[in-house]
């Protein structure tokens, strides 16, 4: 099982690198990472847990966070009835993308970055992308809302590039009237 300290913290440079493409078949350690990560953000979205673990609740996790420069990401998302959206992300390309923009309207939050950060994240309100799954197999999702923010923000970590990146720094809120919040 992970840990919270197995999360990389945004200081470490390791973040900032690009991560390289997987080739399949994977190997048995991608395998056992992706059922942890997995397994770590539904634990982190049960309160009682959390709470009882002091971790904080995340949806997706990006191998590059596990100190892992594999283009691979897991999302967890838990819908409101408690059941959970999940996918196993590997090699993804955003093929196309909404002309709208949307942001978070609470602040993007990261389990690398251990601190708050005001301003908005533009992001497309929707995308969609094609990817492989753990078996190699091709797949298109189209994402909306939530979920497109996760996909964008994991992919963004597969490029080394994290959220506070995309606040302005001069204006944390720029924009905003041409975006929708979520």
């Amino acid at each position: 099982m992970l840990k919270e300290k197995d999360i990389l913290d945004e200081k470490v440079k390791l973040l900032r690198k690009k991560s390289q493409l997987v080739t399949f078949p994977l190997s048995k350690d991608d395998k056992k990472l992706i059922k942890d990560a997995t397994e770590y953000l539904r634990k982190s979205q049960d309160e009682e847990y959390a709470k009882e673990h002091n971790i904080r609740g995340g949806m997706g996790l990006a191998f590059v966070q596990l100190g892992v420069l594999k283009r691979i990401f897991v999302i967890s998302y838990k819908h409101d009835d408690g059941n959970f959206e999940e996918y196993v992300v590997i090699n993804p390309k955003i093929i196309s993308h909404s002309e709208e923009l949307i942001y978070v309207e609470e602040g993007e939050g990261c389990l690398s970055v251990n601190r708050d950060v005001e301003g908005i994240v533009p992001r497309y309100a929707r995308v969609t992308v094609e990817y492989k799954d753990i078996d190699g197999k091709t797949i298109e999702t189209r994402a909306r809302e939530e979920i497109s923010v996760a996909f964008q923000h994991e992919i963004d970590h597969l490029d080394g590039i994290l959220f506070v990146d995309k606040i302005d720094k001069k204006n944390p809120f720029n924009n905003e009237e041409n975006m929708r919040p979520i």
